[in-house]
Formats: structure tokens, sequence, C-alpha cells
């Protein structure tokens, strides 16, 4: 069996490994360690738990032993996709450099910029960072890439997901073509082995297990749940949860909730926390010093349960995780890898338990097709049974009711369906018929009035008009002499017009009265040539 000391690791390297308590390398270290040593370029493509983070941080160490760093130059650069992952990445190299003095420096957000830069101008061996703070330092001139000699990228498909790859692509561009270049992850995507393609040269590929597979140390399950009413889904969730968590009795020294949404994470914890369970939430919306100072309780045992968001599903080492519980199928497959990963590490036993609502039923088919098994269905520990689909309200009637109600449907349909005439000729026989009496008396003759019954009031009917003919007429007698006739009128415009015509019309055909002797000679002249003419 292949110990550390088989594979030419420096002597302080291999100090630090004794005094942490390791003899016997994994089989991703013991593949990728001896290639790395020789300065190759590593795929490396491993199940999570199984020690990927030491297979590139050990021959690093070794490889950076002779040398120093210059200021703002990094000689080597570690990307991580979350602030957790890098500072997990730091623990352990403090830990296997202890008794070396290369120096590091770690770059994530959440944290002064003043305090990483003055650790920059000083000059480290190491900068373990993430692509978003790495690429501000770059921008802000406080930071050149031109001397690093060796790269790593962990947990390489988790870049993919949360969007890096752009970033990856540059920070790759602003490094030496001559780098050596370590890729990491559980899973290979597609996309991943593009930029392998493109930035590897003639990588050594390490795979120790079939990519997105599980550990057989780690037992699972799904419960199969559907609530009884949609408003009461979320809350009848958690009290699924709790159930399962009880269930497990005292097997569940701490444990994982994941959940797909920041929202949820907070209400999940809130309610646990209300019904007595000791649990604390971490998602990428709290403050840095919060959640550094969650998982830092969560690893020594201070908080039992951590309910997170995908943050804490990639790399995080807390080897004594004995239970995750997927409180949401997660979205993405490959999650799913990497979320029950964080228990069953070292070789551990551990057990993985999801809660699986019906509209996340196809996401479970993706899961079970990544991992090529299906996942076993467990009972609901609360004793019930997982109700069936909703039923529409008419199949819900008994045995006994539902021939009485086919028939009741059966004759409307049928009374609705008959033709017009059949209608009609059913209400014709049906309608009964009237006969006619002989009149009577009372048919043809008034009665007489009772005395106190009031007499009718007739109302007078109003006057006619007067004919309004004479008085005009004898007003237009004793009225002067008038050019114009009288006539019905329109509207004003057909008043104003027809008037216009009959003045055109009138003193062509009758003579101007009203001057008398006093007309001046012009105009008489004017009149006698008109009828001289």
């Amino acid at each position: 069996m292949t110990q550390f000391s088989d594979l030419n690791l420096d002597p302080k390297v291999l100090k630090a490994i004794a005094e942490a308590g390791y003899e016997t390398p994994t089989p991703i270290q013991a593949g990728a360690i001896p290639p790395a040593l020789e300065g190759r370029d590593v795929l490396g493509i491993a199940q999570t738990g199984t020690g990927k983070t030491a297979s590139f941080v050990l021959p690093m160490i070794t490889l950076l032993g002779r040398g120093r760093a210059r200021a703002r130059m990094p000689r080597s650069l570690v990307l991580c996709p979350t602030r957790e992952l890098a500072a997990q990445v730091a623990e352990n190299f403090d830990t296997y450099a202890k008794h070396t003095k290369l120096t590091k420096a770690l770059l994530i957000g959440g944290v002064s910029f003043k305090e990483q830069d003055t650790l920059i101008d000083k000059g480290v061996d190491v900068l373990i960072a993430t692509p978003g703070r790495l690429l501000d330092h770059f921008e802000r001139g406080k930071l050149l890439l031109t001397g690093v000699q060796i790269m790593v990228v962990d947990e390489a498909d988790r870049m993919l997901d949360m969007g890096f790859i752009p970033d990856i692509e540059r920070i790759f561009g602003l490094t030496p073509f001559t780098r050596q270049t370590l890729f990491f992850s559980a899973t290979m995507a597609p996309e991943i082995e593009r930029i392998t393609n493109t930035f590897l040269s003639n990588p050594e590929k390490i795979e120790v297990a079939r990519a997105a597979t599980t550990g057989e140390n780690i037992k699972q399950g799904v419960v199969m749940f559907r609530a009884s009413r949609k408003d009461k889904e979320a809350a009848e969730k958690r009290d699924l949860l709790r159930a399962l968590i009880d269930a497990e009795g005292e097997a569940c020294t701490n444990a994982i909730i994941f959940c797909n949404r920041k929202m949820d994470v907070d209400v999940v914890a809130k309610s646990l926390k209300k019904h007595g369970y000791d649990a604390e939430p971490i998602h990428g919306d709290l403050d840095q010093s919060q959640r550094t100072r969650t998982l830092d309780g969560f690893r020594a045992g201070n908080v039992k349960i951590l309910v997170a968001s995908d943050v804490a599903a990639r790399g995080l080492d807390v080897p004594s995780v004995s239970h995750v519980f997927n409180f949401d199928v997660p979205s993405h497959a490959e999650d799913y890898v990497h979320r029950i990963g964080r228990t069953g590490r070292a070789g551990r036993k551990g057990s993985a338990i999801m809660i699986c609502n019906p509209r996340d039923e196809k996401n479970l088919e993706d899961v079970e097709r990544l991992v090529q098994n299906p996942i076993p269905r467990l009972d609901d520990p609360r004793g019930a049974k997982a109700p069936a689909a909703a039923a529409p309200a008419t199949e819900t009637a008994t045995e006994e009711e539902r021939p009485r109600r086919s028939r009741t449907r059966s004759r409307s349909r049928s009374r609705d369906e008959a033709k017009p005439e059949a209608f009609a000729d059913a209400v014709a026989t049906e309608t009964p018929k009237v006969e006619a009496r002989p009149k009577q008396k009372a048919d043809v003759e008034p009665a007489p009035k009772a005395a106190s019954e009031p007499e009718p009031r007739v109302e007078a009917k109003p006057a006619p008009a007067p004919d309004p003919a004479p008085v005009l007429e004898a007003a237009r007698e004793q009225a002067p002499a008038e050019p114009h006739r009288t006539e019905p009128r329109g509207n004003e415009r057909d008043r104003n017009r027809g008037g216009r015509d009959r003045r055109r019309h009138d003193q062509r055909d009758e003579e101007v009265v009203g001057m008398g002797e006093d007309t001046p000679a012009f105009i008489a002249k004017s009149f006698e040539e008109r009828r001289a003419g």
C-alpha cells in the first residue's frame, strides 16, 4: 500500500502530515501528487470527500520550497467558488506548511481591502481567492499575475454553475502561458471539458471514481410528500422534516439541512429553533463574519444543525457530519452528489434523506439518472401514508351515490338534448286545457258603483293653441312693403343662404325705393339707363 513517504514530498511536509495524523493517501492523492510534482498539468475527477484539497496543496508546498515571492506578484494561485471553500483551503495550507516559510493571502469578499492589500504588498507565495475579489484587486492595480507558476482551479464544475467561467477564462489570460495548471472537480460537465482542453497541456487525468457517483457508505432515502392543502404545504413540510430528525434519534449527532432558496434557509432555521432544535442558518446573503462564526460553531459541536444553501455543499470538510437532509430536491442533479458528500467522509457511515414534492419529481428523476441508481423510498415517520392525488369533486361520492348521480346526469342530459318538436309536444300534452265559460252579465254590463266609491277625477284638457295664420296675415297687411318675401325658415345655415339668394333675386326684379326726390343725379342716371335698356 502506498504511503505518503513514497510520494517524494518535502520532509517538512511529511512531518506536518504525520502530526496531522495521516499516513496513507487516498486514491486521488496517490494518483495526482506524483504527476503534479513532475510539473505536469493534472485533471483530477473524484467524488466529494476523497481529499482533493490535499492533492494540490501538498505538491504545491513542495514545489514552492525553493524561491521567494516578490511584492504584488504571487507565485501560485488557487481559485475557489465560495468564501467558505477558500477559507478551508487556507486552513489546509496552514496545517501542511507550518514547518516552512511560505506565506499566503486569502482574497475573499466581506473582508476589508486594506488588510488584503497589505499582505499582497509584502509578497505572498500562495494566493487563495474567489474570482470576483481577485479581479477587483487586479483592476485596482494592486495585483499582478505574471509571476504565477502554479494555478489551481478547485471545484471547477461549481465555477460553471455559479457563472464564473468568463472570469476564469480572463484570469487564465492574465497568467503566463508556461504555468502549471491543476483542475479538480467531482463532476465533469461538457463546458468544463472545453476549458480543460483549451488551457491544459497534455494533462494527466486521474479519475478514481466514475464522475457524479455517491459513496457506498452513505445510506440514502427519499420521502414522497404531498400536502393536504396547498396553503398548508410549507408548514406540513417543515413538520415532516422535524419528524425525520426525531426518527433518527441518537444516531443523528449533527446534520446539515440543504434548501434550494436562501429565503427557505432562514424560515426553516427559525422554525427549528422555535421547536427547540439547535439550528443556525448559513447562506450567501449573510455577513461573512456571521457565516464564519456559524461554521466554526458547527465544526466545534456548538451548533447541532446547520441549515444551508448550496454555499455549504461544495468542499466543506466537517468529518463528523452524521446526516444530510435535503429539504428540497436540488435543481441541478450534480448538486445532490455534493450535498450528500458532506456526510460519510473519510470512510465513516452517513445518512442522506430527501423530501420530494410532486412538482420536484422531475428533478428526482434527473438525480437518479445521474447516479445511475434508484433512491429507496421511505415511509412517512408520522405514520400517515402519502395522500393520493386530489380527486375531482364528482368522484368523491360513495359507491351507493354514484349510480344515482349518474342517473340524474343522464336524465338532465336527455332532457337537454331532446328535439325542439318533441319538447313542444310534451309541453302541449302536459299543459291543462282551459275551457271557455259562458258569458255572464257582469262580463257585459259594468256593475253599479258603490256609494262610498269616489268619483273619478276628470282632468281638464288644455285649450288648443290659436291659429297664428290670421294674426300673421293682418300684420303683413299693416306693415310697410318689404323687398323680402316671408317664407318658412329652416336651420341657421339654410336660412342665411336662402336670404342671400332672395336678396340678389329681389334686387334684380324690383325697383329701389327710399330716396325719392333726394336721389343723387348719378344714381338716378343709372336707373334710367337700366329702364331704357
